[in-house]
């Protein structure tokens, strides 16, 4: 192995993950440090610890590379961003969910990310955390398996012999409806009902404590989105009688005292926004039921103008950092 690679200089994908993953990472260790100064469970607040130390651990990673290159670091967020004064917002069960769902959203980045990346020492840092996070998704797994919190996809009836599909509206059916649902598109179904209702509470948290009318207005219009996807993708787990997750908005309480900067929270939910957009399209890849292509590839034009809507307004608001660009060569010909 040539070990002369670590100082080839970065990829554009390699700089651009490292500066996203820095934003996004600066932000955990400011929610986490929060999270951490209400949990009562022994065990949630070991788990959140773990999670906080990652997150710590990767900011100063990406913090040494850069220096390395000689890259202006990014803002990113700080203790100014939070308050850990603030009254507790969620319970310790919200607490372990949303860990849970962030290890989840982490492995499928980081195993996307390894895919292209070339330098070693790159490699080897994405390696580190994927490894680190399935460990985390690990731990809060079993969490969730011992306090009975769990949230299990449902069960489906084996196969009992070999049948082969013979009529051709088994796949993308036209205009007719195949009742029965694959095994793949239930559990799409699931995690995607899951996930939504993750954004239902966390948009309700943050509409009650934003600081912003402004801002306050399109977390609640999220939360809208949300309730409306909800009811139209269990209607599909209804009809198979399958069960539905329950929702767990009630973990948020009563609190309108913000513990976070309304640009944090801004930039948390639309973080969010970005890993729907790529749930629903890894579902329509996995689903073969028109019906249901269509309504997750509509569920994605309303998330994305929702997204562009918020990009928007966190731009009026000058809290969008502009991210590593390209050089513009037709500029670089007129001087």
């Amino acid at each position: 192995m040539n070990k002369n690679l670590d100082h080839i200089k970065l990829t554009a994908a390699e700089l651009s993950y490292l500066w996203t993953c820095y934003l996004a990472d600066s932000m955990s260790v400011c929610v986490l440090k929060y999270f951490l100064v209400h949990i009562d469970d022994n065990d949630i607040k070991s788990l959140t610890t773990s999670a906080l130390q990652l997150s710590e651990k990767h900011v100063e990673s990406i913090r040494g590379i850069f220096t390395k290159e000689q890259i202006q670091i990014p803002q990113g967020f700080t203790e100014q961003d939070v308050n850990l004064l603030a009254k507790r917002l969620f319970s310790d069960i919200f607490y372990l969910r949303y860990i849970r769902n962030m290890s989840k959203g982490g492995l499928v980045t980081y195993g996307r990310i390894l895919q292209n990346v070339y330098r070693q020492d790159i490699r080897s840092f994405y390696a580190e955390c994927l490894t680190d996070t399935l460990e985390l998704d690990t731990n809060a797994t079993m969490i969730l398996l011992e306090k009975g919190l769990a949230i299990r996809p449902p069960v489906i009836p084996y196969p009992q012999k070999i049948e082969f599909v013979r009529q051709q509206s088994f796949i993308l059916e036209g205009l007719g409806r195949r009742e029965a649902l694959t095994g793949t598109e239930v559990t799409s179904l699931y995690a995607n009902v899951l996930t939504n209702q993750l954004g239902v509470a966390i948009a309700t948290a943050f509409s009650q404590v934003a600081q912003s009318k402004k801002v306050r207005k399109y977390f609640l219009r999220g939360k809208d989105v949300s309730m409306k996807h909800i009811k139209v993708l269990s209607s599909y787990l209804e009809m198979d009688s399958l069960g539905i997750p329950a929702a767990f908005e009630q973990e948020v309480t009563d609190s309108t005292e913000s513990p976070f900067s309304d640009k944090l929270m801004m930039f948390h939910f639309n973080l969010m926004i970005y890993a729907g957009v790529g749930n629903y399209g890894i579902a329509i890849s996995e689903s073969q039921k028109t019906d249901l292509v269509v309504d997750y590839s509509r569920f994605n034009v309303e998330v994305l103008k929702l997204s562009e809507d918020g990009a928007n307004l966190m731009i009026e608001n000058e809290w969008i950092e502009q991210p590593p660009l390209a050089a513009n060569r037709r500029d670089l010909a007129k001087e």
